[in-house]
């Protein structure tokens, strides 16, 4: 396998911690609940891009790139970390973003700008409007003789996977013989893909679980195990997927992408307060959320351990402050 012989750059603190979650275990009636602490990866307050982002990054300075360009929505931690990750490695950046329209550079915003990142905001856009506006952005750059590099939305291609091929196989050295379920958010799939390859090479009998947070199942089972095949075939080794080879659920991310959800504020409140962990509305709320249900409901197989994938996105949860104002106990004394 082909692994380690990509091209790759530091940028992550690795191995992140895997943590147990006893007491969120028996609120929601399981054996074991652990945390894989992917928030923890350092770079701009961490993520799971980190992974990511070592390989995308190296794939920009062997192309010989001076500036790189991604896109997202308003709060996009890829779009954040993809900055961070520039910056440290001294190329420029510039950001196409979409979505709803925002008043206040707060949470992910607020990084961006302070690492200097240009933003081209398309407002109420989405994936496909963002996509052409990159890619005009880019010819305008080659005209002005800039070399630049496009990663793709969530740093989702079979590059980027790789990044989580080589997680699970830390993952599987700190658990040991273990077969698990591992479970996670899924927006862009690239994630995802690089689990469900790395599981299937150094975690067999465990189980990887998505919890969709912006689209139905179907299309994210197909352009998962699209990924995953693809990333399989660049490091060289036999596996290849299918949708059926992909489990996601889809009834959690609520009426939209980036729209917070009763369920998934009930979820960051309740991790909080029995765990300390820190989950955001966008993605890990809704995906613990879905964790919750799935375990009310008996559909986890409590005789093996539960692991969440913690993706970061701690930064998004500033942006969301009216969301958790009724929370507050502040009796103000002069």
């Amino acid at each position: 396998m082909k692994l380690d012989g990509l091209p790759r750059v530091t940028l992550a603190h690795l191995p992140t911690p895997l943590e147990e979650a006893p007491r969120l275990a028996a609120h929601l009636g399981l054996n074991r609940l652990l945390i894989k602490r992917d928030d923890q990866t350092g770079l701009a307050l961490g993520g799971n891009k980190a992974r990511k982002l070592e390989y995308l990054m190296a794939e920009a300075i062997q192309a010989g790139s001076d500036i790189v360009l991604t896109d997202g929505g308003p709060q996009s931690n890829h779009a954040r970390m993809t900055a961070a990750a520039a910056r440290k490695l001294g190329l420029d950046v510039a950001l196409v973003l979409g979505g709803p329209d925002f008043q206040e550079f707060q949470g992910n915003l607020l990084l961006d700008i302070l690492m200097g990142a240009p933003i081209r905001f398309l407002k109420d856009q989405d994936v496909p409007e963002m996509e052409a506006e990159m890619a005009r952005l880019a010819e305008e750059l080659r005209q002005q003789g800039r070399r630049p590099y496009i990663v793709p939305i969530g740093g989702s291609t079979p590059v980027g996977a790789c990044g989580y091929v080589r997680g699970m196989r830390e993952l599987a050295g700190q658990l040991g013989d273990e077969k698990v379920q591992i479970i996670l958010p899924v927006g862009s799939c690239g994630t995802l893909a690089g689990c469900v390859l790395g599981a299937r090479l150094f975690l067999p009998g465990s189980t990887v679980i998505g919890i969709s947070v912006s689209r139905k199942s179907a299309p994210l089972r197909a352009r998962t195990a699209e990924i995953a095949s693809e990333c399989a075939e660049l490091l060289g080794v036999p596996e290849r997927f299918s949708p059926d080879d992909i489990v996601a659920y889809d009834q959690y991310y609520g009426p939209a992408y980036g729209v917070p959800t009763p369920e998934g504020r009930d979820a960051i409140i309740t991790s909080a307060r029995l765990e300390g962990l820190l989950l955001d509305p966008v993605y890990t709320g809704k995906a613990m959320a879905g964790l919750f249900d799935l375990a009310r409901k008996g559909a986890l197989d409590n005789r093996r351990p539960v692991v969440f994938l913690h993706t970061g996105g701690v930064a998004a949860l500033f942006a969301f402050e009216p969301l958790f104002r009724d929370l507050a106990v502040c009796e103000k004394r002069s």
